[in-house]
């Protein structure tokens, strides 16, 4: 049994198995997810678990370099815009339409799937090398 970090082990399996460069998405509760795309589902009703708790736990397990947000973000989720920005510092942070952001989530080997029901409560999450 592990002793830390991610117990869940759909989440630790891709972490384990991604390279740099690779992504990951952590969702709200209505993006939608390509059929092709693992789907790790931990939501369980409006708003458990939310977006940032596990964007916090992610962030603890993973090496991440870069970062895609939609852009509508800005005006439509501050509150939680800023909160990403107090959990990851010092990378990238690459702003797209909602549009290409759901298509961006097609190159992702998984999509986390929250309870969040907050609008715009999504990131791509680009792996950097630890070495």
């Amino acid at each position: 049994m592990k002793k830390n970090g991610i117990l869940n082990s759909d989440i630790s399996r891709v972490l384990s198995y991604m390279g740099h460069t690779d992504r990951i998405c952590i969702s709200d509760c209505g993006l939608p997810i390509p059929e092709e795309i693992k789907r790790i589902d931990l939501a369980l009703t409006f708003g458990i678990p939310s977006f940032i708790e596990v964007l916090e736990n992610v962030a603890l397990d993973m090496k991440i370099e870069k970062i895609y947000l939609a852009e509508e973000i800005k005006n439509n989720n501050p509150e939680v815009l800023n909160k990403i920005k107090e959990i990851i510092t010092d990378v990238e942070v690459e702003f797209v339409s909602h549009s290409e952001f759901k298509n961006m989530t097609r190159e992702c080997k998984a999509v986390v799937r929250t309870g969040e029901n907050s609008p715009y409560a999504n990131i791509i999450l680009q792996s950097g090398c630890i070495f």
